[in-house]
């Protein structure tokens, strides 16, 4: 038995991190502002047989243009001598460094959890190695595995290139959507706890998610925590456009929607104005839909020689001094109607004459 034993070094530092951003670059993560150089083992206790294993692979690896293709199939048998915590980081090590030379990340992602599970990483790099290990196996689809790495890069202090928002992917990509909400909730709460700032990027790719797997309440989280910690008419316009493709409302709820997303300046397509129109009725809300109509015309939505629009048109034109003389009336006749119906037609009335004081009273009155 060897009394000492040093595997090799990498070529550089600068290589090994190279390679690792590469396979990160791959899935979308970023390279890392610092090295993860893979350690030089101070000698402990080696068996014969180990070092007999490393050895010749280790020639291979460290020769300029060696064929690891040769060498990789004694990897297994390598990994199998390794008994100690020494030995497997000198496998995992030599393994990393062919995974690198290659770019094979199916080898860097083995190496690394090789000297992960030796033991000897030292503490403060347990966070990066956890992180390429989990953009790798995220890249390989093994996303339970991903999701257990970039925790435990999270839980050793990484906290670079967004670990939160790949840890959430990993529940989309099992169509978990509902658990990812859950979890990005969480950590939301936390992020907020401290007196910090969501990322925009964790409502915005969970509301993508949620639409791709038609979950309409995620879609709701995702929504609300977009437009409420980010606000922007881009935003409340992807929020609002996502809900009403996902939600199953009726006529009154929908009409509702549609005021917010003209209040937010988030109408952009003709058939939204279309909707907002079917739902409010030109036959009763035709004040309201007075300026609706105008604004569609106005950003090119409608074509005044449209008979669709003629046709609304007209019907609110005949509609807009009928209404206000008979608001009085509605309103006495809701005063008079125990089922409270008579008062939320007369409340969606006012409400299009602007009378918001009315309104919210008709609304209490239908309450």
């Amino acid at each position: 038995m060897l009394p000492t034993f040093r595997p090799a070094r990498s070529k550089s530092a600068k290589s090994f991190v190279s390679a690792l951003a590469l396979g990160a670059a791959l899935i979308g993560g970023a390279a890392l502002s610092s090295a993860i150089a893979p350690a030089v083992a101070v000698a402990q206790e080696y068996s014969d047989e180990f070092v007999t294993a490393y050895q010749p692979i280790e020639a291979v690896v460290n020769a300029e243009g060696g064929d690891l293709n040769s060498v990789s199939g004694q990897f297994p048998g390598l990994v199998a001598l390794a008994a100690n915590a020494d030995e497997k980081d000198a496998a995992g090590s030599l393994i990393l460094n062919a995974g690198i030379t290659s770019n094979n990340t199916a080898w860097q992602r083995q190496g690394l959890e090789l000297r992960l599970a030796s033991g000897k990483v030292p503490p403060e790099s347990l966070g990066q190695f956890n992180w390429f290990v989990g953009n790798l196996a995220l890249q390989a689809q093994d996303y339970l595995a991903s999701r257990a790495a970039l925790e435990a890069a999270v839980a050793n202090g990484w906290t670079q290139d967004d670990p939160v928002g790949l840890i959430a992917e990993t529940y989309y990509q099992v169509d978990d959507i509902s658990g990812g909400a859950n979890f990005i909730v969480g950590e939301a709460d936390k992020v907020l706890a401290a007196g910090g700032t969501i990322p925009h990027a964790w409502p915005l790719r969970g509301l993508q998610a949620a639409y791709e797997y038609g979950n309409f309440d995620a879609a709701r989280i995702f929504g609300l925590m977009l437009v409420e910690y980010h606000p922007s008419q881009t935003h409340w316009t992807n929020a609002l456009q996502v809900m009403n493709a996902l939600a199953d409302i009726d006529d009154s709820v929908q009409l509702d929607l549609d005021r917010l997303m003209r209040t937010t300046n988030s109408m952009v397509q003709a058939h939204e104005y279309a909707r907002y129109i079917a739902a409010a009725d030109p036959r009763i809300m035709s004040n309201e839909l007075d300026g609706l109509v105008a604004q569609a015309v106005r950003e090119g939505h409608f074509e005044t020689d449209d008979p669709y629009y003629q046709d609304i048109r007209s019907t609110i034109d005949g509609r807009m001094a009928g209404d206000r003389e008979d608001a009085p009336t509605m309103v006495i006749e809701a005063e008079q109607d125990a089922s409270g119906e008579s008062a939320m037609l007369a409340g969606d009335v006012l409400l299009s004459l602007s009378d918001w004081a009315g309104a919210e009273a008709m609304y209490l009155m239908a309450a």
